[in-house]
């Protein structure tokens, strides 16, 4: 057995320590970052709430009493009820789950395309680098809502009337729930603006890295464009696709909001605080806590997101250390 052999096992072990304290460096700077671990503090609570918010309110988000429409918060009504009686609190908090479900879902959505086209866009280069960028750019070139609005006017329509014809067919109550027409045409609305952004960041990281020599070395051996790609290209590339998807999930609630305010994105029977806050801005002059209440839930999610994006960029980021 020579000396290489021998000192082999040693020097792989130490590559792998070495890529573990990365990790832990890394995990440490976030920890020391105040602001960052501020703002993990309300989304930790965010997705607490989304999980068994529901289930630990006296009320249930649909129900209505009208004998107690518009009252104003109290110890039954912590944060007052709407027009139709309905508690502002409870109807938050399921609001809450709504905005989880559908900023994971969308960004998951997104992430996945984006990294299959990102990948192969970088790693192959020519043609098929050539269609994906000119992919992103026609969908980055729409106008977000206005992408939204289209999406929800040509589709909405078709799938309610498949959904009819279901029902006629099958008799199952659940195809008269048109509410999940609402919540697909989110999920893909959302996935179709996002994804183009990690499909571009994706493959920056994958043009700098497939010319490094533990590539060069796999390609020589003959492995698989695949194996390449899933173990040594997207593995190295994920340190600012984690801060870019930290930012993404704030952007899809955001979104999210912003299409239930403009009537285009989840509709009742579903809470949404975008919904909510379109609602409360009839009658925030004589009962300002049914826009109070949505809105700075949006405002304390928006600014937490941003705040652990910054954290999770100082940590990750190399240029961003300091001696």
């Amino acid at each position: 057995m020579t000396t290489q052999e021998l000192s082999a096992p040693a020097d792989f072990s130490t590559v792998e320590a070495s890529r573990s304290n990365l990790w832990k460096d890394a995990l440490a700077r976030l920890a020391a970052n105040r602001l960052a671990v501020v703002g993990i503090i309300p989304i930790v609570l965010l997705f607490f709430i989304a999980i068994f918010g529901p289930y630990l309110t006296p009320y249930d988000f649909l129900a209505q009493d009208f004998t107690a429409r518009l009252a104003s918060p109290s110890s039954e009504h912590w944060l007052g009820t709407d027009e139709l009686g309905r508690d502002v609190f409870s109807r938050i908090l399921y609001g809450a789950r709504t905005a989880v479900s559908v900023g994971v879902i969308s960004t998951v959505i997104s992430l996945v395309v984006g990294i299959v086209m990102g990948s192969l866009a970088g790693y192959l280069g020519g043609r098929v680098d050539m269609l994906v960028v000119w992919l992103t750019d026609v969908t980055r070139s729409m106008p977000a809502l206005l992408l939204a609005i289209v999406i929800n006017l040509t589709l909405k329509v078709p799938l309610e009337a498949w959904l009819e014809q279901m029902y006629l067919q099958t008799k199952n109550t659940f195809f008269r729930q048109t509410m999940w027409v609402d919540l697909v045409l989110v999920f893909g609305a959302l996935a179709l603006i996002q994804w183009p952004g990690y499909a571009r960041l994706i493959r920056g990281q994958i043009l700098s890295i497939r010319s490094r020599n533990y590539v060069l070395a796999a390609r020589a051996l003959g492995m698989p464009t695949n194996r390449i790609l899933t173990r040594y290209v997207i593995p190295n590339a994920m340190g600012p696709l984690i801060v870019a998807v930290s930012a993404g999930l704030g952007g899809a609630m955001v979104l999210e909001s912003a299409f239930s305010f403009l009537g285009v994105g989840v509709q009742l029977p579903i809470p949404s605080w975008g919904k909510m806050i379109s609602d409360g801005l009839r009658l925030w002059q004589t009962h300002s806590y049914l826009l109070l209440g949505p809105a700075v839930m949006m405002a304390i999610i928006t600014v937490s997101f941003a705040w652990l994006g910054d954290g999770l960029n100082d940590a990750l980021n190399p240029r961003q250390w300091k001696e």
